[in-house]
């Protein structure tokens, strides 16, 4: 009833029915303004940046941020190009918190990727773009966009991270900081309370459904309990074949396109909305991704 009452207002809404809100005057929804974004506004994710995984459900695809944890990038590129995870699994599928991946029992053998890996838990640089919001946030000095990927900044050490929205990708570890290798985990939900404590290099742009999906797991203690469900290949993008393989774009946080698309989710100007916080959390803002077109 209560979802039915919902629709019904909304439709009321839609129809201007005095009782409702008002749409803000001369404000744009975020459809609106994709739908007249230029091809400028949209960046090309690299292929040699784009990771894909093939499960039995389905692919999903993650966006790599060499610009803010370059070892982590190249290990798992490494790891891909091994066909280390081939036939592993999501061993450890916790609802509401991750699903993470590869060798519960550590029988894989290791070639050319590390071993174990210095931390990348922030970055300095002058040369990292970041797109500031103006919102305050409970985790970090400053949050905004990194190549369109959420991220925090701190001013007072000139570092940026990723941060842990839902879909972000990293590696796991244990408590050394510098123990991470080759099993990687995504956040099925925000877990911010882990920024700044682990590497996150990545955040998975398609194909989410098939991870908040995985069955549920814990760690398997012996190889006659559930270790879940399989990992058919990792492949990096750049080495499928050019003919079978994905070209993705992501709405670019340069152009003020992006900008006004994040306004667009700060204040809401459709019509439904009566209260508008003026904020936006950071974590609740879908960046727009898209198929590239072949020519």
């Amino acid at each position: 009833m209560m979802m039915r009452s919902l629709f019904i207002s909304t439709a009321l809404a839609l129809a201007g029915t005095s009782a409702f809100a008002d749409a803000l005057e001369g404000k744009k929804s975020g459809a609106e303004i994709l739908a007249e974004t230029t091809p400028e506004d949209w960046r090309t994710i690299p292929a040699e940046d784009t990771l894909v995984i093939e499960l039995e459900r389905g692919k999903v695809t993650v966006a790599l941020a060499p610009a803010l944890a370059p070892r982590h990038v190249e290990q798992i590129r490494t790891l891909a190009r091994e066909k280390f995870y081939d036939g592993l699994s999501f061993y450890r599928v916790i609802d509401g918190f991750v699903a993470q991946g590869g060798d519960p029992f550590g029988e894989r053998k290791i070639r050319k990727a590390k071993k174990s890996m210095k931390a990348e838990f922030e970055r300095a640089g002058d040369e990292i773009a970041f797109a500031a919001t103006k919102d305050v946030d409970g985790f970090a000095p400053a949050v905004g966009f990194v190549q369109s990927l959420p991220a925090g900044r701190d001013e007072k050490t000139g570092t940026h991270w990723l941060l842990h929205c839902a879909g972000a990708f990293a590696f796991g570890r244990e408590d050394g900081k510098d123990t991470a290798s080759t099993e990687f985990y995504v956040a099925l939900q925000q877990q911010r309370y882990l920024d700044r404590n682990m590497s996150v290099f990545g955040r998975v742009i398609d194909g989410m459904q098939h991870l908040q999906a995985l069955r549920r797991v814990e760690p398997p203690e012996t190889k006659d309990d559930d270790i879940g469900e399989k990992i058919v290949s990792i492949r990096i993008a750049a080495d499928i074949p050019e003919g079978e393989r994905e070209t993705w774009e992501i709405l670019d946080s340069a152009r003020p396109a992006f900008a006004a698309y994040a306004e667009a989710r700060r204040n809401r100007p459709e019509a439904f909305f009566h209260f508008r916080a003026d904020h936006l959390d950071i974590c609740q803002m879908p960046v727009p991704v898209r198929k590239k077109e072949a020519p």
